[in-house]
Order: structure tokens, then C-alpha cells, then sequence
């Protein structure tokens, strides 16, 4: 089990992993406050500690802090307040300055299994290795937030304030985007405090009508916010139209439906300065480190946003809980999943 894999897919054992609190010691979690009981009844026992008594003698460096490291799993995993953890080891490895992080993960329910997970923290301390490059530290997303703050400048709704800065990287062409654009429109309703980022990541090298039908939805948003989502709800809806041969006439109808001249955007989406901005975009996708569509930021934090790839109720669990550590203050929407089916 590797953490990329908890923070990207949900492995179902340990999906949505949990609070974090005051430790006897730097590196193990504290257990949760017991429930007042009613006063007719006795108080509950204390659950059992499942995890194996911490042994510094798998503590072999102070790099990373052990405080580092358990602020680091309660950026990941504080939302959920089921799930439990122990870092179990920093060691050092034979690489400088890289180490080597042990964390055993387990949850609140009777007879819960313990699995344990590694991930390498790199010499920057700033970045680790399980699957894949993640980035590290108390604050994980702070730089990753203030680059798409600064940067991101697709077609936009919600508040004006970037404070709960939502981005979603899409491609035009992607059928998971298509599936993500209800779930994106749930999140406009669901948090009306945030402003939401539409930026476009044309995936070219698979669908080779998306760099177009970015330009075209670029020029599009400069004639209007509410035209360009008319005209990716009219591309989403006839996306399978996107061939070789018919992408011209796809995308000139959804302009039409957008209540815009198609003439006029193609001869704009046709210019350098417009296929200069998708480039542009494009590459602050890369620079933010995504490799794959839909992907949204939350903050900073990448999430898949497909609804097969991240349960909406999740989702939003883990925007609320963001927020707070970024100290925005959201309300935490009604459950809504009888609005995605």
C-alpha cells in the first residue's frame, strides 16, 4: 500500500484516512476524546490500541521532525475523523540526505486491520517519493496554491476572492471530463464562497481535437463567463463528434449555441496570441505537476474530480477540511449524492 495510492485512488482499506491530535509522544497520534455517556449508563471503554508500542530505535534522524511528518499525514488524512495513524520510523537510507518514513494505518471500527505504508522524503524537504513525486511538509500545497492564485486565469465562477481557489484542468475531448462536469456544477452550488477555475490542459497526444476546441473555448470566454460554459456543455454533449472530420462543425455549432458568430471565433482561435494562451495554460498544468485529466486543485491539493475516481461526498469533505487548514471558512454543504447518479 503506497501513500500516493491513498491519496489518489481511496485504496478501500484505507480510503479516507484520519484525525489528527495532540501525541504522548512527536510521533504517535493521540486517541480521540471519549463520548459523554447519559447519565443512566456506564462510560464506554477506551478503545484498544492497535499499533505496535513506538521502539526509537527505528528513529535513526531528526529529518524529517516527527512533528513535520505528523503534520504532513494530517494535511493527507485529517478529514476523516474514522481513520488513525502512527509513524512507526524515520531512518536514515543510504542516499544523503534522503529518509525513510514507516507509518502504520488503521481505523476506528472493532477488529480493524493495521497496514503499514513508507514513503522517502527527499534532501529539499520539500518533496517525498512512494509511488510517485509528492509534495511534503506541514503545509504540503502552500506553493502549488499561490502559483494557480497567480496564475490561473481560465474561465471563472463563484466568488471573486481567490481565498478557496477551486481549478479544474480539463480537456475538452476527455470523456471523464465530461463525466466531472456535473460533479463541477454541483460544487458551484455546494460552495458559493469558492471561485472556480475552468483551465484548460489539452491532452493532445490522445485527443487531437482538444488543442482547438481549447483555442475556440478561449476565445469564447473573452467574449463572455456565461457563453464559454454554454459552449463546453454544447462540446460535452456532441463530443463524440470530435473527428477528424467533423471538429470543425462540432465546435461551430456549439458556438452557435453559445449565441456567438462561429466565424468570428474561428478567425480569432486561428491567431498566435490565442493558441500562445492554451500553450500557456497547458503548461501551468505541467508546472503544477498534473499528468492527467480531469484533475482540480483544491487550494493547491490535486484531486481527481471523475466521479468513478472520487465519491462526491469525499470530495466535499475534504474541500471543507482544506479550507480550514487554510483558515477559510466554509459551511459544510447537505449530503447531495442523490444529485450525482
Amino acid at each position: 500500500m503506497k501513500i500516493a495510492a491513498i491519496v489518489s485512488t481511496g485504496f478501500a482499506a484505507v480510503l479516507v484516512v484520519g484525525a489528527f491530535g495532540t501525541s504522548e509522544t512527536a510521533f504517535a497520534q493521540a486517541a480521540p476524546p471519549s463520548l459523554t455517556a447519559p447519565s443512566a449508563q456506564p462510560a464506554p471503554a477506551a478503545p484498544t490500541d492497535p499499533f505496535p508500542p513506538v521502539n526509537m530505535k527505528y528513529f535513526t534522524t531528526d529529518t524529517p521532525s516527527g512533528d513535520t511528518v505528523n503534520g504532513f499525514l494530517h494535511s493527507l488524512w485529517g478529514y476523516d475523523e474514522n481513520r488513525i495513524y502512527r509513524v512507526e520510523g524515520i531512518q536514515k537510507t543510504s542516499a544523503p540526505g534522503v529518509s525513510k518514513v514507516i507509518v502504520y494505518v488503521s481505523d476506528k471500527t472493532p477488529n480493524a486491520k493495521v497496514q503499514s505504508t513508507a514513503f522517502y522524503v527527499m534532501p529539499d524537504g520539500k518533496h517525498a517519493i512512494a509511488d510517485t513525486m509528492i509534495d511534503f511538509g506541514i503545509n504540503p500545497y502552500a506553493e502549488k496554491r499561490k502559483l494557480l492564485q497567480e496564475r490561473a486565469n481560465g474561465p471563472a465562477q463563484g466568488a471573486a476572492g481567490k481565498d478557496l481557489l477551486l481549478v479544474e484542468f480539463s480537456d475538452l475531448q476527455c470523456p471523464h471530463c465530461k463525466e466531472a462536469a456535473t460533479t463541477m456544477e454541483q460544487l458551484a452550488k455546494d460552495f458559493p464562497k469558492a471561485r472556480i477555475v475552468h483551465q484548460a490542459f489539452p491532452l493532445t497526444a490522445i485527443h487531437p481535437a482538444a488543442f482547438q476546441a481549447a483555442a475556440v473555448g478561449a476565445c469564447v470566454a473573452k467574449q463572455s463567463t456565461d457563453a464559454y460554459f454554454k459552449y463546453e456543455a454544447a462540446v460535452y454533449a456532441t463530443q463524440e463528434a470530435l473527428t477528424p472530420e467533423g471538429t470543425a462543425k462540432t465546435l461551430d455549432a456549439a458556438v452557435t449555441k453559445a449565441g456567438l458568430d462561429p466565424a468570428a471565433i474561428d478567425l480569432c482561435a486561428a491567431t498566435a496570441e490565442t493558441k500562445a494562451a492554451v500553450a500557456a495554460s497547458a503548461k501551468l498544468a505541467e508546472e503544477a505537476g498534473i499528468d492527467q485529466t480531469p484533475t482540480l486543485s483544491v487550494n493547491g491539493r490535486m484531486l481527481p474530480v471523475s466521479p468513478a475516481a472520487m465519491p462526491y461526498e469525499i470530495l466535499k469533505k475534504i474541500i471543507v477540511f482544506q479550507a480550514g487548514i487554510d483558515g477559510v471558512k466554509v459551511d459544510n454543504p447537505p449530503p447531495s449524492l442523490n444529485t450525482l447518479k
